[in-house]
């Protein structure tokens, strides 16, 4: 993309989550250490929670008790449920009826988990395709982004909900599942649900897709399209290989997949990490002497990342504490910094405030219209987290190749202020990833993406794959930019986001 000046290979790591920073100067050493090498992968997941002012009361949600027999949680293999929540404001939408729905999806391949999800039926017309999103962490509920990121409403400071003028439903069937088993509102009595791969993610997604599609005959020929963000760039190309695979053996229903979307993602984490103190020297975040010393940990990682590919187990536990403290060094000098948004600085321990998440979903006539009886809702799951340190460093650009050629369409896009999932080391990633238009993708040209006549970004095209860099937008791009967000979806799925200047306007309700 624009500045490709920075280093040709460069990586990053990711998360889900959010912090702040100071904006372009080297900072003084950090009064918090959020991520600091001292800590355990648990540790430093329980950290990150808490930065976002999240306490859930469970590390996991394991139910070991007897499920409210009122719940949908009780009932049989697919139940869902229309719910009406108090909105203020007006939806924008042309269907009368719209409908909000909430269910539960007992896992067949499991021992006894069962997937939480919403689905909101688009707010223009039933035959938008259907989009689902996955939210990262790994181990972070899709909620987060239901409510403060591209889901039809906000949670107002007084608990209210606000109707969201750039929410994704408006050019789309959505669909926020929580996953994997343990998070947000979905559960195992069995701690052997809990998983620990892409496998079992991707295996468990097509199964509810599979479920869904046959409780929803309506949509089964709309497009299909998957998105997510931050450690959803492991669970997406693995969730659109194993649709396209069970398309292919005629497995069950034939899901329409058309494409996929990953937003500030870890995907080729050897790349990525690479990319960590070029951003960060770029940024102004650390000095050309930090830059050499700090370069001088990356063997060391990359060697890491090569045996956890061949040997797999703790090779990879290690490979994750080998890379890793290349990021906390960066933070040890770049100081108090959001590393979701480095325009931003974090006030002690608390960088964002979603603590209205928690509260507003452990109200009772919350939990009684979601039908969720008395399952706790787990906002992030450290215990998750933890479970899928054997699958942090693998590279899953290496499934997307044969995606591209079976042309579905792939967009890459990345706020710019984001250091944790820096646009430069998903750029690097794609630009060195070996696919049929590689060639012609390198030296296609940068050109501006334009939202209300103004760049709002920076893209480069070829084929099915685009790559976007959104301007003034962080780790979060649908939360900082949310008219450019739902733009770049409506255009990317009408197949125009890669014009020069397409600039389709989206207004406000």
């Amino acid at each position: 993309m624009a500045s490709t000046s920075l280093s040709k290979h460069s990586f990053l790591f990711s998360l889900l989550l959010f912090f702040s920073t100071s904006p372009f100067s080297t900072a003084s050493p950090s009064k918090v250490l959020p991520l600091t090498a001292d800590f355990s992968p648990r540790t430093r997941a329980e950290r990150l929670i808490r930065g976002l002012n999240l306490f859930p009361k469970e590390t996991v949600n394991i139910e070991t008790g007897d499920v409210d027999p009122s719940s949908l949680a009780s009932r049989g293999k697919i139940v869902e449920r229309r719910f009406q929540l108090p909105l203020l404001g007006k939806s924008g939408s042309s269907i009368q009826d719209l409908g909000h729905h909430a269910g539960y999806y007992r896992l067949p391949h499991s021992h006894a988990a069962r997937m939480f999800y919403f689905f909101f039926e688009s707010r223009s017309s039933t035959n938008d395709p259907v989009v689902i999103w996955l939210t990262g962490g790994p181990g972070c509920g899709s909620e987060l982004a239901l409510f403060y990121e591209n889901g039809p409403f906000h949670i107002a400071n007084n608990l209210s909900l606000v109707w969201n003028d750039y929410g994704w439903d408006k050019v789309s069937n959505l669909i926020f599942v929580d996953q994997p088993t343990g998070t947000g509102f979905s559960y195992s009595s069995d701690e052997r649900d809990v998983r620990h791969d892409e496998q079992g993610v991707s295996n468990d997604l097509y199964d509810f897709l599979q479920a869904f599609f046959a409780a929803h005959p309506e949509l089964v020929k709309n497009d299909f399209y998957i998105t997510g963000e931050s450690y959803a760039g492991h669970y997406i190309p693995a969730f659109a290989a194993r649709v396209h695979q069970g398309n292919k053996a005629k497995e069950g229903i034939h899901i329409n997949l058309k494409g996929f979307a990953i937003g500030n993602g870890l995907t080729d984490p050897e790349i990525q990490y690479e990319a960590y103190t070029d951003y960060a020297l770029y940024m102004r975040l650390i000095t050309q002497s930090d830059h050499d010393s700090i370069n001088e940990m990356l063997p060391e990682c990359k060697q890491a990342i090569k045996q956890c590919a061949t040997q797999g187990g703790n090779a990879c536990v290690t490979s994750y504490e080998d890379c890793t403290s290349i990021f906390n060094k960066i933070m040890d000098i770049a100081g108090d910094i959001n590393y979701y948004d480095i325009r931003k600085i974090c006030e002690g321990d608390l960088c964002y405030n979603f603590s209205n998440l928690e509260t507003f979903l452990n109200q009772k006539t919350v939990r009684d219209a979601l039908g969720v009886g008395n399952i706790e809702f787990v906002s992030c799951s450290s215990t998750v987290y933890d479970a899928m340190l054997t699958d942090w460093m693998k590279n899953l650009e290496t499934g997307i190749p044969a995606l591209l050629e079976d042309e579905l369409k792939v967009l890459i896009y990345a706020g710019e202020y984001d250091l944790i999932c820096n646009w430069l080391g998903n750029s690097n990633w794609v630009h060195a990833m070996e696919w049929f238009g590689q060639k012609q993708f390198g030296t296609s040209a940068t050109v501006p993406y334009v939202v209300d006549g103004a760049e709002a970004g920076l893209m480069k095209s070829h084929g099915p794959l685009t790559f976007l860099k959104v301007h003034n937008a962080g780790h979060m791009v649908p939360m900082d930019q949310p008219k450019a967000a739902l733009q770049m979806l409506k255009s990317w799925m009408a197949g125009q986001v890669a014009m020069a200047g397409a600039d389709s306007e989206i207004a406000p309700s």
